[in-house]
């Protein structure tokens, strides 16, 4: 079932597997979302400015900026862009480190296509 409202249809997702970034950008295409696929926050923040909305999907592991460096750089570059953290890392404080660094939320892969669509609806415009 689609949901009726989707707050932010621009989503922005950043994970070094091509194939996550694939089977995401799907995903949400079915539940009406726009997704743009980044390898590497480097390449996401030549892409993107801070001024363009979206939701960003955000992994943790990564080569060069993780998940953590790109979150703080996000709010230090004062980016008011909602992050929702994913990881497969079964670390069961992650999900209290993500909250206390701004996202706002945080999935375990594999995670529930549900959740994930939850999530970004309870973003603001």
């Amino acid at each position: 079932m689609k949901p009726e409202k989707l707050c932010l249809k621009q989503i922005f997702i950043v994970d070094d597997d091509e194939s996550v970034c694939r089977a995401l950008s799907v995903l949400l295409a079915t539940y009406g979302f726009t997704a743009d696929t980044f390898n590497s926050a480097e390449e996401f923040f030549r892409a993107v400015p801070n001024s363009i909305p979206g939701c960003l999907i955000l992994d943790i592991h990564m080569p060069g900026l993780d998940g953590w460096e790109t979150l703080q750089h996000l709010f230090v570059s004062g980016s008011s862009r909602p992050v929702i953290i994913i990881s497969a890392d079964k670390n069961e404080g992650l999900q209290e480190k993500a909250s206390k660094g701004g996202a706002i939320g945080f999935l375990q892969k594999p995670f529930n296509d549900q959740a994930l669509v939850d999530l970004i609806n309870k973003c603001k415009n």
